[in-house]
């Protein structure tokens, strides 16, 4: 029988892996002795080494997300695809009526549920599909998949009803999911995150910022990107972690605006 999955020596998909969360899952990888491909619609900012990848994917083409799995198959050689995070993903805010009257875009919710729901399920089938091949390692396990989620899925915020729905669908599908994927050696957990250093973060004021970090307990700061890296890594390696959803928020309950 082979060895568990681990990080160092797999190969991995990161979606959204070009900046923000996903950036750091990346780093993740390859200071752990892994490989990893980019699949994301926007080009690394850095250079690329011989065991990193990227190929610009839309998450709602199926055509786009077979291309970056074969890939990533191909970079892993005999070993196989053996785990995917996903962190593409957009975050709009919109009143379902707005101060002018007008009613919520339909095309701007259609959007974020494409994106954040739709393309999370459509890079799921797929990379199962393809970890499903695999050969099996300890206890069976033949991969993992890890979504990206948002603690909106529970205290949605005035002007986010798509992107609670969104993330609330993602949570929604993670149990089912894992059972499903079961026979075939293949866990699916969720990351749940509060406020966290993005580049959507570093555009808005200083005084912003610190008025965000006052509202999380404990610790009283905006959670950081390597922090997300370091959990996904310990869902990765622990194979107890299946059909489950985890806040990594610092107790933070979201106000409702």
């Amino acid at each position: 029988m082979l060895n568990a999955v681990h990080v160092e020596g797999h190969t991995f998909l990161v979606t959204g892996g070009a900046s923000g969360l996903g950036a750091a899952c990346v780093r993740m990888i390859l200071e752990q002795g892994g490989r990893v491909v980019i699949a994301d619609l926007q080009s690394p900012k850095k250079e690329l080494g011989g065991s990193c990848q990227f190929v610009a994917t839309d998450v709602r083409r199926a055509d786009e997300v077979e291309a970056a799995l074969a890939a990533t198959v191909q970079l892993a050689g005999t070993d196989g695809l053996r785990g995917v995070i996903q962190c593409a993903g957009v975050a709009p805010a919109q009143r379902v009526v707005g101060k002018d009257g007008q009613p919520h875009a339909l095309d701007s919710f259609e959007r974020v549920i494409g994106v954040n729901l739709i393309g999370t399920f459509n890079v799921a089938r797929l990379a199962a599909a393809a970890m499903a091949q695999n050969r099996p390692l300890e206890d069976g396990e033949r991969g993992v998949i890890v979504h990206t989620a948002s603690v909106a899925a529970f205290e949605g915020q005035v002007g986010q009803a798509a992107y609670a729905a969104s993330k609330g669908g993602v949570v929604s599908m993670t149990l089912p999911l894992a059972r499903e994927l079961a026979r075939h050696g293949i866990r699916v957990v969720t990351i749940a995150p509060g406020i966290f250093e993005t580049p959507m973060m570093d555009s808005m004021p200083e005084n912003v910022r610190q008025s965000l970090a006052a509202t999380v307990p404990f610790p009283q700061r905006l959670g950081r990107a390597q922090e997300f890296a370091e959990l996904a890594r310990h869902i990765i390696e622990n194979r107890m972690l299946n059909g489950s959803t985890i806040r990594l928020d610092g107790a933070l309950r979201m106000a409702g605006r």
